[in-house]
């Protein structure tokens, strides 16, 4: 009987901490595509783009010149919300049908088309800005809007390649030998293959081949982790320096890991091999998500630089870390079986507490607590390209968007009416839940040792 009952909280102990996490309400809000078309109906003129809100106005966004790397996000964003109509149907709850999502993504992309033949600011992220037009191409192949757009920014990026370095610049400096990568230029890959579908040039490929291995050899330490910023000589391909320019610091003890830059890998790498189907790729993404998903802390949240000290406290969220990793995972689900359920269950619990966490009903943006640059004192705010910030980014929302896309066409989620007046979190669920199930699995450890030291 004794052997009996503890075979009974063992197993519940077991089943308790090792469910598979649950799909947040929120990602199916009738509030994002109603916040989407409020912010897309009041876009400046001349057009300008929401970029993040700030930590003195953090319910506001702030616009940006498209001259601007995030600018492609927000129009993306429209067109990852007629993806949703067309997996999830128009219903008065889930308020999809409130828009045009194409006629709304079309025109805000139209301030973007100008930076094809002249833009100062974009530099490497120009695959970023092609993001709408790639979108675009998916819902009419024949645009030639898009064709275009997509073609001049992958010149645009393969002029920045050098094939002595062995990558594409990305940030411009005062001193042409100075040739620097910084890991985000993963994700801009994208525009080089887009280009290749609709050309044929296989210049453009071997531009992204050549980076991704060359990234995959200095841009990774040992561990799995990441340095944000390589610095190369021009003439000779020579790595000067590693370093981090958003992330905590790269002096003394510390090279520390900037968790978005992180994010950045994981989603390049598993999206390189998805191309091209090379096995250092999956074993590169697999590594960084494992650091990844090994590194964040017990709370469940993920922070701006998984090395930054928790005192002086708060240490800040990254709420678009969170999202792109979450994004970039259930990309690697699916280009790598054998580990899939690994993969999506992991992103789903981030996207449970990034939404415990984050989802603010009363912003512009969806989610609070991005990071967009620490060492500038921007955080705590919405991000337009992640969208669960503490700035929010405008990235953010993409990501929080596509990610509910990629549940559903997985089959790992349903589509689901959440009106807006039962999308907040609960009190009882705004904490994490994967600290929930450790206080649980505890309590429980706690009450068998009781148990059997009564019985024996």
């Amino acid at each position: 009987m004794t052997f009996f009952i503890l075979q009974l909280f063992l197993l519940l102990f077991w089943n308790r901490t090792n469910a598979s996490p649950t799909v947040p309400d929120q990602l199916f809000s009738s509030l994002i595509p109603q916040k989407i078309a409020n912010t897309s109906n009041s876009l400046p003129s001349p057009i300008q783009y929401p970029q993040y809100t700030t930590t003195w106005n953090v319910s506001t966004w702030l616009d940006f010149i498209p001259d601007t790397w995030t600018s492609g996000f927000f129009p993306a964003s429209l067109y990852a919300l007629n993806t949703r109509k067309n997996l999830c149907g128009v219903t008065d709850a889930n308020a999809l049908g409130v828009a045009d999502w194409v006629e709304l993504g079309r025109s805000a992309s139209t301030g973007l088309i100008p930076l094809e033949t002249n833009n100062t600011n974009l530099q490497h992220d120009v695959g970023f800005v092609s993001f709408p037009f790639a979108e675009e191409l998916l819902i009419n192949p024949q645009n030639e809007t898009a064709i275009q757009a997509v073609n001049a920014f992958a010149t645009d990026l393969a002029a920045r390649y050098n094939p002595i370095v062995g990558c594409t610049r990305s940030w411009d400096t005062e001193d042409p030998t100075d040739f620097t990568v910084i890991i985000d230029n993963m994700m801009n890959l994208e525009v080089l293959w887009a280009s290749y579908t609709l050309t044929g040039n296989s210049t453009l490929i071997d531009i992204a081949n050549s980076h991704a291995n060359t990234t995959m050899i200095n841009h990774f330490r040992d561990d799995g982790s990441t340095w944000h910023v390589v610095e190369y000589n021009s003439t000779t391909g020579n790595v000067i320096r590693k370093r981090t320019s958003q992330g905590y610091a790269d002096w003394r003890q510390y090279n520390s890991t900037w968790s978005r830059g992180q994010a950045w890998a994981l989603y390049g790498f598993a999206n390189m091999y998805n191309h091209t189907k090379n096995a250092d790729f999956l074993q590169t993404a697999q590594r960084a998500a494992n650091y990844f998903l090994e590194h964040i802390p017990s709370d469940g949240i993920v922070p701006w630089d998984f090395d930054a000290p928790l005192s002086p406290s708060p240490r800040p969220a990254d709420s678009s870390a969170a999202t792109i990793a979450a994004n970039g995972l259930l990309l690697l689900a699916q280009v790598d079986p054998a580990n899939a359920t690994n993969w999506s269950n992991a992103a789903i619990q981030i996207l449970q507490n990034v939404t415990s966490l984050a989802w603010d009903s009363s912003w512009q943006s969806l989610l609070s607590n991005g990071t967009v640059n620490w060492p500038e004192n921007n955080f705590l705010t919405g991000i337009v390209y992640v969208q669960l910030s503490g700035l929010i980014f405008s990235e953010g929302d993409y990501y929080y968007i596509t990610a509910a896309n990629m549940l559903v066409q997985m089959g790992l989620a349903e589509c689901k009416e959440v009106a807006a007046s039962n999308s907040t979190p609960s009190a009882a669920s705004n904490g994490s839940s994967l600290a929930r199930q450790t206080s649980w699995g505890i309590k429980t450890y706690i009450f068998i040792v009781i148990l059997a030291a009564n019985i024996y």
